[in-house]
């Protein structure tokens, strides 16, 4: 075990896909917190020398963060706020953007369209925790929508988007706010604001994680008969070429004034999971999470309680079917957690500790003892090679990032 930052500050990793693809350095940003959205840089240390350095500055005001690298090069998307805040404009869920450095140059990730009539592959609002797919071709995000949020906030409803290499996109900008982006971006899920109790219906799509390349997975809040909320696991099937990206369903991909932007024909969105019967109705939201699939894309994990209420790993087929119990601790999961490379075990924080699960049989195995202050529930990270993990500690007050070796 071993703390790789020490400066007064705090040290922030994303949920996932923090580590480059030689497993030499970990990305970061210097947020005081998950919640407080201001930091200025985006840096990078080296696991093995401690060597720090920074990525990006944001200029203008601007404050950066959640980064995470692709797995197939030296790239980095995080979330930009506003240049120039003023208190008409400044950050929040529908006023940020997606940007990408790669090779010293950074460049927006989602164009921004707010004024009607609206543009094809361009975004109405913020987009948030931008993830690259396996392949690093595509970046998953959420989303929010400053259009309807202007109209009436209860409208403004979390999405789950994608990012894909088919622009760039370039708005007419007649709006000073409004910019060009790299890439074609479109919304994969659909949500209402009054879903039927009982149905398949959602209201806020959420924490998705790649199933592959060519699917997303995501945490859904249907109503239950009674009109509670109960979030389930949902997975759409993505298209597989430009065409497909650019072809509208039965709504505009843009969306309307008074709609939100629609995704592209033949994007269905499937339940996977029925649990409004159960004593412990719907996934976990405590501790929070992202679902994950395995590096084979055939299973896809997440957290639920047992019978017991106790917060355990759940898995299930990627195609669908019962859901099956991994973990039977005492005490429950206390984190995010992620899959190891080679699928064969999941890691997370349990009984304050950082712990290792073998995928078939659920075995546990602790990679750390006798921690000074308990790890952060934000992130546990396996690096890309299989052999380190990675998660945050607060020492002296500042979160600073640790490692550990996974012995694999």
């Amino acid at each position: 075990m071993k703390q790789l930052t020490f400066a007064p500050r705090h040290h922030q990793l994303t949920n996932t896909n923090v580590w480059t693809p030689d497993s030499h350095w970990l990305a970061f940003d210097v947020r005081p917190s998950g919640a407080s959205f201001t930091g200025r840089t985006i840096e990078r240390v080296n696991v093995d020398s401690g060597e720090v350095e920074v990525l990006y500055t944001a200029p203008e005001g601007a404050h950066v963060g959640v980064v995470t690298v692709s797995p197939q090069a030296e790239a980095y998307a995080f979330i930009h706020g506003p240049e120039n805040p003023d208190a008409d404009w400044h950050y929040d869920f529908h006023h940020r953007r997606g940007v990408v450095t790669c090779e010293g140059q950074t460049r927006n990730l989602d164009a921004m369209d707010i004024t009607a009539p609206f543009t094809p592959g361009a975004l109405r609002g913020g987009s948030h925790v931008h993830v690259f797919s396996p392949d690093g071709e595509y970046v998953s995000f959420t989303y929010n929508d400053h259009v309807l949020h202007e109209r009436d906030p209860a409208l403004d409803l979390r999405n789950v988007g994608v990012a894909v290499p088919y622009g760039p996109v370039s708005p007419q900008s007649t709006h000073p706010r409004e910019y060009a982006g790299s890439h074609w971006c479109v919304l994969v899920s659909r949500t209402t604001p009054t879903p039927t109790p009982g149905s398949d219906g959602i209201n806020r799509a959420y924490e998705e994680g790649w199933v592959g390349n060519h699917r997303l997975a995501f945490i859904g809040d249907t109503l239950s008969e009674k009109g509670e909320k109960v979030p389930e696991l949902f997975i759409v099937d993505l298209p597989r070429d430009e065409q497909g990206w650019k072809r509208a369903g039965t709504a505009p991909l843009e969306g309307t004034e008074s709609t939100l932007p629609a995704p592209p024909a033949g994007v269905v969105q499937r339940r996977l999971t029925f649990t409004h019967h159960q004593p412990w109705p719907g996934l976990a939201t405590t501790p929070r999470h992202w679902v994950r699939a395995n590096p084979q894309a055939t299973e896809i994990a997440f957290l639920m309680r047992d019978s017991a209420g106790v917060v355990q790993l759940w898995l299930i087929a990627a195609d669908g079917g019962e859901p099956r119990q991994l973990t039977r601790t005492a005490t429950g999961i206390q984190s995010v957690f992620n899959w190891h490379p080679s699928g064969r075990a999941l890691g997370f924080v349990l009984d304050n500790r950082i712990a290792c699960c073998d995928a078939q049989s659920g075995e546990i195995r602790f990679l750390t003892v006798d921690h000074a202050n308990p790890p952060s529930a934000d992130a546990v990270v396996f690096s890309p090679d299989g052999t380190r993990i990675a998660w945050m500690e607060e020492v002296d007050g500042f979160r600073q990032l640790w490692q550990a070796e996974t012995g694999e």
